[in-house]
């Protein structure tokens, strides 16, 4: 599989520097953000000679670049890559993802990728060629994945080509535990030759454990600071823009209390997921996330206990959380399962003011009136 030439620089010296040691005849600098959309946002510059290139770079880092994907706030550009310019004549697109309508991996291809395929595939889907893959990791049928290579670079191309780099990303996209990975533009040339001049690389979080080399390639300045701590505490966490902190334990019973919020008019302030195997200082440093957020008016704390957690766990999480803050905001506490009689008698020796609730939808009710109060 062929990709340009090409290095990371932290300054615009640096970026004249690598394009000096390539000495290609044109070359690309491009944004080094979390987000799609950097060429039409001005993020990928093209320039002809080392002088121009640290010129390029310049302009980009230190800049804030708003995409499709970044919102109105945009991210700042600390770095860019430099690497050889590459002339095509057709630019193809190829993935190798979950598909959860279909409820399988699969690989996806349009013979005319470039910036703007996610547009053109939402007018006409019709121009996405697909391809299941076997459940069980191995490769799709030789024939079928040289006919799905054929439609993207044409019969006449570099078909060979094409099926081997199909063959790798059918196979990483397992190994990896990936949930996408994404070469746009695969660059298919006047020569005939293939070239990834772009991709993209999606993991599921909760199998990077197995993956400690690409676990250390995170980019802690490209994360939201709020959740990156919460996953450094084994606590699934989704900053919102709501005033009800929600404290769950497991996702199904933390979308379920999103959706009952919001058709009571309440509106989360987070979601969070504590998973079997975060400690009760663990949880703590999640709650506390919550009452440093001064968006949130009120915690709605909606567990069951089973597995590892227990409900008496939670309760003692969150009074640590609270000695620790200091603040105090209206708490409603629903538990149900493991211990859950304990620790309502807990919530009440520990003396934590509270709205005790039997059900969630009596709990979803007490929370998004206590945030209407604290509103007016």
């Amino acid at each position: 599989m062929r990709v340009p030439a090409g290095r990371i620089a932290w300054s615009a010296e640096e970026a004249e520097a690598v394009a000096r040691e390539l000495a290609a005849q044109r070359f690309a600098v491009k944004a080094q953000i979390l987000a799609g959309g950097r060429g039409q946002a001005g993020g990928v510059k093209f320039a002809a000679t080392s002088d121009t290139v640290r010129s390029a770079a310049q302009s980009l880092i230190g800049s804030t670049l708003v995409t499709r994907q970044t919102g109105p706030e945009g991210r700042k550009v600390k770095r860019v890559y430099v690497e050889e310019a590459v002339s095509t004549s057709r630019d193809i697109y190829v993935a190798a993802l979950v598909d959860r309508r279909a409820g399988c991996p699969m690989l996806i291809g349009v013979s005319e990728g470039g910036e703007d395929v996610e547009e053109r595939i939402a007018r006409d889907e019709n121009a996405v060629r697909r391809l299941p893959l076997p459940l069980d990791g191995s490769q799709p049928a030789e024939d079928d994945l040289r006919d799905f290579a054929a439609s993207l670079v044409g019969q006449d191309g570099p078909v060979e080509k094409a099926v081997d780099i199909l063959r790798v990303l059918a196979s990483a996209l397992g190994e990896l535990d990936a949930t996408l990975i994404e070469i746009n533009p695969l660059a298919l040339t006047k020569g005939g030759d293939l070239i990834v001049v772009d991709a993209k690389l999606t993991l599921d979080d909760n199998a990077l454990f197995r993956h400690p080399d690409l676990q250390a390639l995170r980019d802690e300045d490209e994360q939201d600071a709020v959740e990156f701590e919460a996953q450094r505490h084994d606590i699934n966490f989704v900053r919102m823009d709501g005033d009800i902190g929600v404290v769950v334990n497991g996702a199904g019973l933390a979308l379920a209390t999103h959706d009952m919020l919001r058709d009571a008019g309440g509106a989360p302030a987070n979601f969070m997921d504590i998973r079997t195997t975060a400690t009760s200082l663990q949880i703590a440093k999640g709650i506390g996330l919550l009452l440093a957020n001064p968006g949130v008016k009120v915690l709605l704390i909606n567990v069951h206990g089973g597995g590892m957690t227990s409900c008496d766990t939670i309760v003692e999480a969150l009074s640590i959380a609270m000695r620790w803050s200091g603040r105090r905001v209206p708490v409603v506490f629903r538990a149900a399962g493991q211990n859950a009689g304990y620790a309502e008698k807990m919530m009440v020796d520990r003396r934590i003011p509270h709205e005790a609730a039997k059900t969630i939808q009596d709990a979803v009710r007490l929370a998004v009136a206590q945030a209407g109060k604290r509103a007016a």
